[in-house]
């Protein structure tokens, strides 16, 4: 069975694909000199062989590319006080142990991955030139596995950053980490895919590519063939036993510059909104609508007054694309819509009874109030709630949770779709009336209790 793997153990690349990047830089590098046509007309001189080549070791290679990038990428461990009863349990212990990047060497600032520095209460960074030091937890964001370390130290490096928005499938990508507990290591491979998403139906973009990473690549950069910082290694999809099978994701530099400015001023992601809940369309919920795709985002609720009620959006409507990108599932609406600048206008196309239609979407600052009550909805804390309906008979006295967004409060603290509330603190609810009532009363020490699969659960929303 194939799953994502964030932390996941993994096999080195396989020796086939090795040996299939060798032979094709062999075919390059044999190219003969092509004679190329100015925009004039007139002719220019024969292009350069299309592979680096060091003239002094006559042998190709990318490293005076790359070599200028490496100084800036750095190993971090993060480390969590023991609760174990033995002696030294107040001195930190290893939790993880994952890479990370230099972005900003004036300010020491240091990108890695939400997972690689999750739970820790200390932090360390190991660099390419042996020195080891503290670290600084400026800012996480789970919904795109992002994290901002900060160090003092001086003669820092940093990478250059490529806009990710011009990559292409069969662009040569170099990972670069400390994976499986070596030492600082460079693998190469090719841009697989673009725009991955559905793998965790959160804030996803995901880069594609072949190149391998293991276990301790996390938060590492993903360079271009010149060195330039294009993504943030995160995860890779394994066939079983997490290894390493040829397909690692990466966070887009577009993505990654958004979040890291958020962190670094706020502390946090403020993401824009539309007042839509987005979820994913699949051959279930396809089948239900009479359609013939499988990939899209469906509207699950629109919040009255919002910028998604102005673009006409209903329920059910589907979005295939948005601001020309194609749309896999809701994490690609919610890529697009968390990097927009309030008041962007975002223009979208969408299903409807089987027909085409536009609209443009508009980008509003996310709204400070908790919890919408509309004509049949609440939405509050990303999730929708409605009153049970005939057709749920069978389900317990309470109020049912439609929909959760990805990378919301609720989907953070594991509400899910199907729960049904029953409690919201000490204030029974029945009804999405008294849920509003009662959401809008606590605002420390929010908790829902929640009927799941025949048992009780209580969901801190709030803690």
């Amino acid at each position: 069975m194939q799953g994502v793997n964030f932390h996941g153990e993994s096999r080195s690349v396989t020796a086939g694909r090795s040996m299939v990047l060798a032979a094709v830089l062999t075919v390059l590098a044999g190219l003969p000199a092509q004679a190329q046509t100015a925009p004039d007309g007139g002719a220019r001189p024969a292009a350069v062989t299309p592979i680096p080549f060091d003239t002094r070791r006559g042998v190709f290679s990318f490293a005076t590319q790359l070599q200028r990038s490496l100084p800036a990428v750095v190993q971090v461990t993060t480390l969590a006080r023991s609760e174990g009863p033995r002696t030294g349990d107040n001195e930190p212990q290893p939790l993880a142990t994952g890479s990370g990047v230099i972005l900003d060497a004036a300010a020491g600032i240091i990108v890695t991955n939400n997972h690689v520095v999750e739970g820790g209460s200390k932090f360390t960074v190991d660099m390419l030139d042996g020195r080891l030091v503290d670290a600084t937890l400026i800012g996480a964001d789970k919904a795109t596995d992002i994290a901002v370390l900060r160090i003092e130290a001086t003669g820092l490096s940093q990478v250059a950053v490529a806009d990710s928005d011009a990559l292409r499938s069969g662009d040569l990508a170099f990972a670069v980490g400390y994976p499986l507990g070596l030492d600082q290591t460079l693998t190469m491979g090719v841009i697989s895919g673009l725009g991955r998403s559905g793998l965790g139906d959160t804030v996803e973009d995901y880069i594609q590519t072949d190149a391998a990473v293991n276990s301790g690549n996390s938060g590492g950069p993903l360079l271009d063939s010149l060195g330039r910082l294009i993504g943030i290694n995160t995860s890779i999809l394994s066939g079983g036993g997490g290894g390493n099978d040829g397909i690692a994701f990466a966070v887009p530099s577009r993505i990654m510059l958004y979040v890291v400015g958020q962190l670094r001023e706020f502390g946090e992601v403020r993401r824009g909104s539309t007042g839509a809940i987005f979820g994913s369309l699949n051959a279930e919920r396809a089948r239900a609508l009479g359609l013939r795709i499988v990939r899209g985002a469906i509207v699950d609720d629109v919040a009255p007054g919002s910028p998604a009620e102005a673009a006409g959006l209903q329920r059910n409507d589907v979005i295939t694309r948005i601001q020309n990108r194609p749309v896999a599932n809701a994490g690609s609406v919610r890529a697009t819509v968390g990097i927009a600048a309030p008041g962007a206008r975002l223009e979208t196309v969408y299903l409807r009874g089987g027909h085409e239609h536009t609209t443009t979407l508009q980008v509003q600052v996310a709204s400070g109030d908790a919890v919408v009550l509309g004509a049949g909805e609440v939405l509050a804390y990303g999730a929708s709630f409605r009153d049970q309906r005939a057709g749920d008979a069978t389900a317990p006295a309470g109020v049912l949770v439609t929909a959760v967004e990805g990378g919301s409060i609720a989907a953070a603290q594991q509400l899910m779709a199907g729960d049904v509330v029953t409690a919201v603190g000490d204030v029974a609810v029945a009804d999405i009336a008294g849920l509003a009532a009662a959401l809008s009363m606590i605002t420390d020490g929010l908790s829902l209790t929640v009927m799941r699969n025949g048992e009780s659960l209580v969901v801190a929303l709030i803690g």
